[in-house]
Parts: C-alpha cells; sequence; structure tokens
C-alpha cells in the first residue's frame, strides 16, 4: 500500500490544539485515533486515489475522515450499553481509561472532526468544493442510520435471536460494510473517477467488507485473546447469531475465498497497478488479528 504518507502523523494534524478548559476530550480522542489498527479504511482511500491517476497526497483528508469515523464508532461500540468491551487492540477501552462520559463525547467529537476535516480549508484547496461536498455527502449517509449506524441497530436487536445468514450479510453490509464502501469511493472522488471505476471500487469493498467480517467471526473462535488484543467468544457469550455458528468453519472459509477471488477480479476494471489492493484483499482474508 501506499508507503509515503504517514497517516499517524496526518490524523493528529487535524486534532484541535491543546486547550486546558478540554483536555480530557481532547486526550480521549488522541488516545483511541492512536491506539493502532490496521489503518484498512485510509488505505483503502489512498490506494484508490493513486490507481484512479489522482493524487494520494489531495485524498489524505478524505482518508483522515473516514478513519476519525471508524475510531469513534470503536469507542461507542466498546461502551457497557453496547458491547462492554474492557480491552481494544490489545489496550483498556477509552471508557475504562478516561470514564463514560468522556468516552461518549471524545467519540461525538471524532465523528464531527471528521466533517470539519473533509470540509477544511486543506481538503478544499487540494480538492476544490465540489469534490469536498461529494466526498462529505457519501461519508454521511455510508456512517448514518442507512449505513454503519443502521447496522448496529440491526446488530443489537438481533442478539439473543436466531437470525438467518442472509440477515447478517445486510446487518455486515451496513455495519461493517458501508465504511469500506465509502473509503474506496472516496479516494475515487478525490481522483476525479469515471462512473465504471467507480462501480469496480464499490465491488471491490463490498467482497473485502463481507470476507472482513466473516474472518472476524472466524478469529472470535479460532483465535486467542494475545493475538486478537481483545476477548474472544464474546459473540457466544452475547448469543449472536455469527457465520461460524450459521454456516460452519469450513463454509465460512470457502465464502471468504470466493469474496477475495471476485474482489481481486473487479480490480480488472483499472488500467494502473492494482498488485497492492490484490494483496491487501489476501492479507484481509489471511489475518490473523
Amino acid at each position: 500500500m501506499n508507503g509515503t504518507i504517514n497517516i499517524e502523523k496526518e490524523l493528529l494534524s487535524f486534532i484541535p490544539k491543546d486547550d486546558k478548559l478540554i483536555t480530557t476530550v481532547l486526550e480521549s480522542m488522541k488516545y483511541s485515533l492512536t491506539a493502532g489498527g490496521k489503518r484498512v479504511r485510509p488505505m483503502l482511500a489512498l490506494e484508490f486515489a493513486e490507481l484512479c491517476k489522482g493524487s494520494p497526497e489531495a485524498a489524505v483528508p478524505f482518508a483522515c475522515a473516514v478513519e476519525m469515523i471508524h475510531t469513534y464508532s470503536l469507542i461507542h461500540d466498546d461502551l457497557p450499553c453496547m458491547d462492554d468491551d474492557d480491552l481494544r487492540r490489545g489496550k483498556p477501552t477509552n471508557h475504562k481509561v478516561f470514564g463514560e462520559a468522556a468516552a461518549v463525547l471524545g467519540g461525538d467529537a471524532l465523528l464531527t472532526l471528521a466533517f470539519e476535516t473533509i470540509l477544511s480549508e486543506r481538503a478544499v484547496k487540494l480538492n476544490g468544493f465540489e469534490k469536498c461536498v461529494k466526498a462529505g455527502r457519501l461519508l454521511a449517509q455510508c456512517a448514518g442510520a442507512e449505513g454503519m449506524i443502521g447496522g448496529q441497530i440491526i446488530d443489537i436487536e438481533s442478539e439473543n435471536k436466531s437470525v438467518s445468514a442472509d440477515h447478517l450479510k445486510i446487518m455486515d453490509s451496513k455495519k461493517t460494510g458501508e465504511l469500506i464502501r465509502a473509503a474506496c469511493l472516496l479516494g475515487c472522488i478525490s481522483a476525479g473517477a469515471d462512473e465504471d471505476q467507480m462501480k469496480a471500487a464499490e465491488k471491490y469493498a463490498s467482497c473485502i467488507g463481507l470476507a472482513f467480517q466473516i474472518v472476524d467471526d472466524m478469529l472470535d473462535v479460532l483465535s486467542d485473546e494475545a493475538t486478537l488484543g481483545k476477548p474472544i467468544g464474546s459473540d457466544k457469550d452475547n448469543n449472536k447469531s455469527t457465520y461460524v455458528s450459521l454456516l460452519g468453519i469450513d463454509e465460512c472459509r470457502r465464502i471468504a475465498n470466493e469474496l477475495t477471488d471476485q474482489a481481486i477480479e473487479s480490480l480488472s476494471a483499472f488500467d494502473g497497478d492494482t498488485s497492492a489492493l490484490k494483496e491487501f484483499a489476501e492479507k484481509l482474508r489471511d489475518r490473523k488479528n
């Protein structure tokens, strides 16, 4: 993936400067934003921008915005009223460090900062008003009630219920898939991609997004806490239906392989070097944490 841009440094550059009166919320934001992770979404945005003959540097504000949305969602997911998790990426969750109120506010602050970033002077200077507005609208749709948040409420209301694999697919296409779709399309928007490229990017995102979640369900059964960086078996403990509980490990592995092949095939719509995105799809399928 694109190695010339330091995403960690770029993310911090958009955090407001220290203000003693709001130190707690700023530290809450920084704590989760710099807690590590695969940076799947920003890397996808930068890679698709470059693949569509755009400038990865111009796509940086878009890439950072989608990662801020993702990070805020993790802070809220870990809260006692949601998944009630104590660990995230091997570290205490935000609310365990700062308290529930500061964690809620830190998440809210990252959510709003995402749109401040995507509409920032820097973003407009690099991409123009029209692309920034298009990007902001897309990200809002993918993160909102019809996207990630919609998937989250489906997830919550599915607890202690027997649901079908199709039900899970709809839920995950929203909860996980929509932000991955946003990331890929934000890179395309920054680069001024054509309609065929946008459709191909959507196909790639859809396939790796579902594969990502299926592998997540598998790791919740097959991995260990030290490798995964968070408690394992939480899906079973919370009586959640998963692809593994419905289909079994072998079928999950087959579907993940099939989706990865489809994602790679979708890249034939681009005439640039797609090797990094091919390798990335395979890496997501084969990951251990």
